[in-house]
């Protein structure tokens, strides 16, 4: 039974709430003038860049806010009740049994040292009282709810024994083994696979739904926010700046930032020519740097000096719509509906020769079977089967699959990290494959270039940002003085859109998206003629996102590079990509022009990747399919075709074919590649995925 019986008014309401935290130098306020109400049975997405302010809201909810935190105005009222004016014993009992919280990283939520049956079992022991017999059953019952395979398996399981996708799922059934009222998700898919989050996120509504419980869905994600929430909530720089419905704030956006926001993130069937992104201009304020009046002005199109600029900037109701507000002072003047403003940019070049060239490319590791004391017999991980493909002068070819495909492994490969075991690469005339990177040459070196997802682990933490791209040029052999190597750093800043001022900063003084700019410019520095861009994007802010993807398409146009984007996010590949290679457990599964990929025929695995896509479009309507099981290992992968065990069109291949025989590569019009067993009739009833409606 929900414990919403005796309650009818909002969950959770939040009023004019203010944070700040308290240092030695100043009071810094986290968060200003916040109001949002959550309703029985509702989603309320909370919206922004990191730093807003969305995971604090969330903590104050708690009354987590730790020794330096203090609500300093406003109130939450959790059914009714003001959470400052309960006692501590009170908020314990609402903690985990009443309120319940699922954070970004899984593992730091889970015990490593104790059975997964013993921490979903100790919730309701502690909480309610019950015997060991029924928190037993309560606990088989939720993990079966949260569609893990084998439920008793999994309760006498270790975390560190389950995929990240199941890891995720077990702190979700850790949050509703009370019942609660409301369940606060705080970035909860976003270390997961699009698949794995697309199952996540239908298992999480379906919960909801089952359970009556109320939801504060904390997301960076508008796609994801649109496919789970009824209301939404933006946030800026600490503030709320717009509240309405799902269509209200998508289809009738009120806030510039709002605007921007949805400026800077690709949609299907957006043209990187004809529509670039327009990344959102300037910088996140400071908590204690935050401008007067509009937190947004300095960034804002629309900036009015003498106005917007001046003293406190309520949140005002959106004409005719008394639900939708907005925190702008000229909403009302704004042309909401004109198109963005963008300089015309340079036409790709076009494409060229062959620079790269993979024949058959084999990566097997062996391994002990007993991992940790090197015992037993030898197993082997085919990490990469038989790739092939060439790759050409200033193409974007996109390599696209979930996690353990086999990715990083060919990167790390063609890098020379790792050598091939079998087949061949090819860069220019050179064989690659066997040589690894001590014995490249400096020009091999320099000509294939990598820029890594996480920009804060890339760069040396005691060295100026212009001293690491000068050590770069120094081991590339660039430059015949000091002072000709830190000219070319100079103008290699200049290139990524970083004050020259920057090269005497640390790394500690730049934000993520600045840092990823010096990875970049380090990539650049010896004239590479192929970047591997390993993630690139995936660790930044959807405005950071934009710039950093402009400007690697800008480079890339004037050096004729050949870029290789790794990538799991479809909607940033259909937008930069020529070409997109899809991987599944080593395979190359399908492989053609982004247009081949993104429109039917597919693999049934394409199509499934494109199905889980969350798109920040109510006018885009999707085929609805969720994979079922996990990603088989790789190092006992399955018999036959590697997606047989997951597929949805196998009981349309005849005798077996699927579990015995690994499928032959068929090329369709257009040099568009499949690995398929299914039918040219089969294939060739395939429907699109992506459906845009008409205007």
């Amino acid at each position: 039974m929900s414990k919403l019986a005796d309650y009818d008014g909002p969950v959770l309401e939040i009023d004019k709430l203010s944070i700040s935290f308290f240092t030695r130098l100043r009071e810094i306020p986290a968060v200003m003038d916040f109001s949002v109400r959550v309703q029985p049975g509702e989603a309320v997405g909370l919206v922004g860049e990191s730093g807003c302010g969305k995971s604090t809201v969330a903590l104050g909810v708690m009354q987590d806010l730790g020794v330096n935190g203090r609500i300093v105005g406003g109130s939450i009222k959790f059914k009714g009740r003001d959470m400052s004016e309960m006692t501590r014993d009170e908020l314990r009992d609402i903690r985990g049994n009443e309120i319940a919280m699922i954070y970004q990283e899984p593992m730091a939520s889970l015990n490593p040292a104790m059975k997964i049956g013993k921490q979903l079992m100790e919730v309701p022991m502690i909480h309610e009282g019950v015997s060991k017999e029924e928190a037993y059953a309560r606990a088989l019952e939720v993990v079966t709810d949260v569609k893990l395979p084998d439920p008793k398996r999994m309760l006498d399981s270790y975390p560190h024994q389950l995929s990240g996708g199941q890891q995720q799922r077990i702190v979700i059934a850790l949050a509703l083994m009370t019942k609660p009222s409301l369940l606060i998700l705080d970035e909860p898919t976003t270390a997961l696979d699009v698949t794995v989050e697309a199952a996540v996120v239908e298992l999480v509504k379906d919960l909801g739904k089952k359970y009556g419980t109320s939801m504060l869905f904390i997301s960076h994600n508008l796609g994801l926010v649109l496919e789970t929430c009824d209301r939404l909530c933006v946030m800026y720089s600490g503030e709320a700046v717009e509240r309405g419905s799902i269509e209200d704030v998508f289809d009738d956006m009120r806030h510039p930032y709002t605007q921007a926001l949805f400026r800077s993130i690709p949609l299907p069937g957006a043209d990187k020519n004809a529509r670039p992104l327009v990344a959102i201009p300037g910088n996140f304020p400071l908590p204690h740097e935050r401008p007067e009046g509009c937190n947004f002005g300095p960034r804002c199109n629309y900036y009015m000096e003498g106005r917007c600029d001046q003293g406190y900037i309520p949140m005002e109701v959106v004409k005719g719509n008394e639900r939708h507000v907005s925190r702008c002072l000229r909403m009302d003047e704004i042309d909401w509906d004109a198109p963005p403003e963008v300089e015309a940019k340079a036409e790709k070049p076009p494409v060229g020769e062959i620079v790269l060239k993979m024949d058959h490319l084999k990566k097997y590791y062996e391994v002990a079977a007993n991992a940790l004391f090197g015992g037993g017999e030898k197993r082997v991980v085919k990490a990469n089967e038989t790739l092939s493909f060439e790759a050409r002068e200033s193409e974007t070819l996109a390599i696209v699959g979930e996690s353990g495909c086999g990715k990083s492994t060919f990167a790390k490969v063609l890098m020379g990290l790792e050598t091939a075991t079998d087949g061949k690469i090819m860069m220019g005339d050179e064989e690659i494959h066997d040589i690894p990177i001590q014995d490249r040459s400096t020009e091999t070196i320099s000509s294939v270039q990598m820029v890594f997802q996480n920009p804060f682990d890339t760069l040396n933490p005691s060295m100026t940002v212009g001293r690491q791209i000068i050590r770069a040029l120094e081991v590339f052999g660039v430059g015949d003085s000091d002072a000709d190597r830190r000219q070319r750093m100079l103008k290699l800043l200049d290139l990524v859109k970083l004050p020259r001022a920057f090269a005497d900063r640390m790394p500690r003084q730049l934000s993520g998206g600045q840092k990823q700019r010096v990875g970049i410019a380090r990539a650049f520095a010896g004239d590479a003629r192929i970047v591997v861009a390993d993630e690139p994007v995936s660790a930044l802010d959807v405005s950071v996102q934009a710039a950093v993807t402009d400007l690697l398409m800008e480079i890339q146009r004037e050096n004729k590079t050949t870029l290789l984007f790794i990538s799991h996010d479809l909607s940033i590949v259909r937008y930069l990509s020529d070409r997109v290679m899809v991987m599944y457990l080593g395979h190359v599964v399908e492989l053609g022009t982004t247009d081949q990929v993104f429109a039917p025929p597919y693999h049934p695995y394409t199509e499934a990747l494109l199905s889980a896509v969350p798109i920040a479009d109510t006018s885009v309507e999707k085929e609805h399919i969720v994979l079922e099981g996990d990603i088989p290992s790789a190092m006992n992968p399955p018999p036959g075709c590697p997606f047989q065990t997951r597929c949805r069109w196998k009981d349309k291949v005849d005798g077996g074919l699927c579990e015995t025989q690994v499928p032959p590569v068929r090329t369709m019009e257009g040099k568009h590649q499949i690995k398929c067993h299914l039918t040219e009739n089969a294939l060739a009833s395939m429907t699109p995925v992506i459906k845009i409606a008409a205007e």
